[in-house]
């Protein structure tokens, strides 16, 4: 996009002043050029949005500008940042852009000084910069608000808007004015093509990453926002490579385990997810150190303490932080070389089995069909712990109660149904009590609407031969235990269940649904 010349800009000026003269705009707010100059499609003058980022600069950067000189603004004075780095804080300093209408800068400066008693002249200096600070903070909001915006966003990143949020991060400023920096580039983030020129300015994912060492929760949640981002899409390399060093992933791991913010705890989990779902390459390079560092041991422990408030106190805030360390749990489980670490954890096995479990389950829906998918994943690997379950008949019924919260999800399905078979297949009908033949009738009967609705959908779009298989050997054996008990004279002589004529009924129609689902299951598996 073409900036138009400073002269051009000058004269420009000189032929708006009377105007200005006659209808002063308030400072905080400078005059912005028309929306002719630039080709943008927007409700929002780009030339106040040009001036909202020309605002945003650090007060030692605007200082530099106004001298027009790179001495101004000493690099030594920011530390040992790389180099690169400092060239890009300089550069806000001399582009034409920025420079652009350098007298309202230097007017509005002025401004903030105005209308105060002269004798006191440092308490004058520290009412401009509380001024100064808060007009940075209104602009850099209003920012925050437009970068959310695709149009805006590209526009902002070609004119300089990330050249001078990475000059905000790269001085001492207060942690609000952090926090909105890091927001801007969080909201520019979500768009493709402005993510991509994050990537591509030299020095500023580093210093994003060097943000993970604050202790301001609101600041390290728009950082792991921000990185949680980078991590999707195409360039989540050159984010992976920041985030490789030992330490960088230390200090991830050890904010998750010990912040008390559950908004902070939902961003680290969300990043440690973000790596987990990313390419093969980050996965590659990232997943052996968080190993190391003990990241199984941490999503636990995280498990543990909110499982612990869901039996407690029930804070509905909290839900969606369940559900994403079960999202990264189950991603962990489904990586080759690291399953087994999931798989072997008899504590995270109890804490699933008691999700399972969990009466009220429509307040955690999502988590129980994740917790019953990683049940699956485990016992594909382990076939210990389907024998400790297998009589479990409470873990049974709160299996059959998770089907309504997956009718969606196909693969969901199949693991629920793959859970019950590796249970159902360790039962003798045969050699069975009569007092367990009744617990295990009371327990179909008592969910026979949940499983002829189930059964209604015979999964035929399902093509993997042994999720059909699984629910074939569920159906076989249901068949077979209703069947025992049609059979058995205290199916006549009990009266425990209710009305013996309605306990038929019922059982009728489930065998029915059961036949006619297992002959089209073996149809489905003659043809794979």
């Amino acid at each position: 996009m073409s900036i138009p010349s400073e002269a051009t800009l000058e004269e420009e000026e000189d032929e708006e002043e009377p105007q200005q003269e006659r209808n002063p705009e308030p400072s905080h707010h400078p005059t912005a050029p028309s929306d002719e100059l630039f080709d943008i499609s927007t409700t929002v003058d780009p030339g106040y949005i040009i001036s909202l980022i020309r605002q945003l600069l650090p007060p030692d950067v605007r200082n530099c500008n106004k001298s027009r000189g790179v001495n101004a603004c000493d690099p030594s004075t920011q530390g040992s940042e790389a180099e690169g780095r400092e060239e890009s804080a300089v550069l806000v300093s001399q582009n034409g852009l920025l420079n652009y209408h350098n007298s309202e800068i230097e007017a509005m400066d002025t401004v903030e000084f105005t209308g105060q008693d002269e004798g006191d002249d440092g308490s004058l200096e520290k009412q401009g910069e509380t001024a100064g600070k808060d007009t940075r903070e209104d602009c850099g909001c209003i920012l925050w608000d437009l970068a959310a915006s695709k149009t805006h966003a590209e526009f902002m990143v070609e004119n300089l808007a990330l050249d001078v949020l990475l000059a905000n991060l790269m001085v001492p400023q207060s942690v609000r004015v952090t926090e909105i920096t890091l927001g801007i580039i969080g909201n520019l983030a979500c768009h493709e093509v402005s993510r991509k020129h994050i990537a591509s300015t030299n020095g500023l994912i580093e210093v994003i990453v060097d943000q993970l060492f604050l202790d301001d929760a609101p600041c390290l949640c728009e950082a792991y926002r921000v990185l949680t981002l980078g991590l999707q899409g195409c360039g989540c390399n050159a984010w992976a490579e920041a985030l490789g060093p030992e330490n960088i992933l230390s200090r991830v791991l050890w904010v998750a385990e010990n912040t008390l913010n559950p908004q902070l705890i939902e961003k680290s989990v969300g990043l440690l997810l973000a790596i987990l779902q990313s390419e093969q390459e980050v996965v590659a390079s990232l997943l052996p150190r968080l190993m190391q560092l003990g990241l199984p041991g941490l999503l636990v422990n995280l498990l543990t303490s909110e499982m612990s408030k869901l039996a407690g106190e029930r804070v509905p805030e909290r839900y969606s932080i369940l559900g994403l360390i079960l999202q990264t749990i189950e991603a962990l489980s489904v990586i080759d070389d690291y399953s087994q670490e999931v798989s072997s954890n008899a504590e995270l096995f109890r804490l699933l089995i008691d999700l399972v479990k969990f009466p009220d389950k429509i307040e955690v829906a999502n988590s129980c069909v994740t917790a019953a998918i990683l049940i699956a994943n485990i016992l594909t690997d382990v076939v210990d712990p389907a024998l400790e379950i297998s009589q479990d008949l409470s873990f049974l019924q709160g299996l059959f109660d998770i089907f309504p919260f997956a009718s969606d999800d196909i693969e969901a399905r199949s693991a629920i149904w793959s859970v019950i078979a590796r249970l159902l297949v360790q039962v003798q009908v045969t050699l069975m009590s009569s007092s367990s033949l009744h617990q295990y009738v009371s327990v179909f009967l008592s969910k026979s609407e949940v499983i002829e609705d189930e059964l209604l959908d015979p999964l035929d779009s399902c093509k993997d031969a042994a999720k059909l298989s699984a629910r074939t050997t569920a159906l076989r054996t249901i068949i077979s235990i209703l069947g025992q008990w049609t059979s058995s004279k205290e199916s006549i002589e009990s009266n425990s269940m209710g009305d013996n004529r309605v306990i038929d009924e019922t059982i009728a129609r489930l065998l029915e649904h059961c036949h006619k689902n297992t002959k089209i299951m073996n149809q489905g598996l003659v043809i794979l």
